[in-house]
């Protein structure tokens, strides 16, 4: 099984029609409250097989499931800023919404995070995991996996420097090219974060609008070029009230690297605890192929991890990998010969390319679908 294959088992994530289910076996209820309902417990069928993931619900109920065999899972103590048991993934306004004392819900949980960073209590530990898998289970429902691990999305990632400057070349180059693959019927998918990754989701986002759409918002967005500067948040929201409806895309960021903020223009936003599992599903994902824009250690790390990925062949397919950047992966740095050297021979060989243009890039991906392994 892949980490993304549909588990056997049927995961409940709403008390709609709850009530006419006679058979809960091989079946996971989560984040349900249980306080008041009036289902027919007794004329279910439940069993070792049953769980019940962050359920609120009466002692009385909870002891006769329990002798019944179900796994209960209870909610965790009031004052977790985060739910571990959530149905869904996160939006930027629910990131962004005003906790009881005026802090913003991604700041509070961040620094709840780091409190304990390296040495957490076992039980917030297991929270963090709770929550990440629940991040899993989010994904799994946005991008519809097959039984071989392909998503019913057309995943591309986009990967490069967090600190790229939003008056930079290759920022523009990369909104460009976001906004050609989702017009292509691509789903963009980027690490969540500023520079590169914030060009990402921005291309995407404006793909629904006109041609004009993208110079205005950068035009807007370069009164903060940088992601430390005054107003770089502001200069966001003012590029969503212009262009409201923007077209759906994903973010994957993590709470690890707190200092970075968290951009505004995924629609859907995946974000983990564990930087490690993060970026290991980011490229797990991006079955269509994986672009790759001007970084630094992080983005080289990232590149390594993607081809180790289609060397093993590990989720299944192998997947393009495009560089966009001759001058720094042909020159500067050479990892696109080395790759080209480590890939001869192999069945991803054929799916490598350099350029920059945006337009020749998606045209090679349109060219150069995923390959099964085997």
């Amino acid at each position: 099984m892949t980490k993304f294959e549909s588990p056997a088992e049927r995961l409940i994530a709403s008390l709609q029609g709850l009530e006419k289910r006679t058979d809960l076996r091989h079946c996971t209820l989560q984040g349900l409250s249980l306080q008041h309902d009036s289902l027919p417990w007794g004329s279910t069928l439940i069993d070792g097989t049953t769980a019940f993931l962050g359920c609120p619900m009466p002692v009385e109920l909870e002891v006769a499931l329990r002798k019944r065999g179900a796994q209960i899972y209870p909610p965790p103590p009031p004052g977790l800023p985060y739910n571990p048991f959530r149905n869904a993934l996160y939006t930027w306004q629910e990131l962004m919404q005003r906790m009881a004392d005026g802090t913003e819900r991604d700041l509070k949980i961040y620094q709840h995070f780091s409190a304990n960073k390296h040495t957490p209590p076992i039980n917030e530990a297991l929270w963090q995991r709770i929550h990440d898998h629940a991040i899993d289970e989010g994904l799994r429902q946005l991008l519809e996996f097959d039984a071989d691990g392909m998503t019913q999305q057309r995943c591309v990632g986009i990967m490069g420097g967090h600190g790229t400057l939003r008056t930079d070349p290759f920022y523009e180059k990369t909104a460009h090219t976001a906004l050609l693959l989702a017009k292509a019927g691509y789903f963009v998918v980027s690490g969540g974060g500023p520079g590169i990754m914030e060009a990402a989701n921005l291309g995407a986002y404006l793909s629904h609008y006109g041609e004009a759409a993208l110079p205005q918002a950068l035009k807007t967005l370069c009164r903060a070029p940088h992601y430390t500067d005054a107003g770089y948040l502001d200069a966001a929201k003012a590029v969503l009230s212009d262009f409201p409806k923007g077209a759906p895309n994903l973010a994957i960021p993590t709470w690890f690297y707190g200092h970075e903020p968290s951009n505004l223009f995924a629609s859907h936003i995946a974000k983990y605890f564990s930087n490690s599992i993060r970026e290991d599903t980011l490229l797990a994902i991006s079955l269509y192929g994986i672009v790759c824009a001007p970084g630094s250690a992080g983005t080289t790390q990232e590149i390594f991890m993607d081809a180790t990925q289609n060397h093993y062949g590990t989720f299944n397919y192998y997947s393009p990998m495009v560089f966009l950047g001759r001058q720094r992966y042909e020159i500067d740095t050479l990892i696109y010969p080395l790759l080209r050297q480590l890939a001869w021979g192999r069945p991803y060989y054929d799916l490598l390319f350099l350029s920059d243009e945006p337009e020749d890039i998606v045209q090679f991906l349109k060219q150069h679908p995923p390959k099964k392994v085997g």
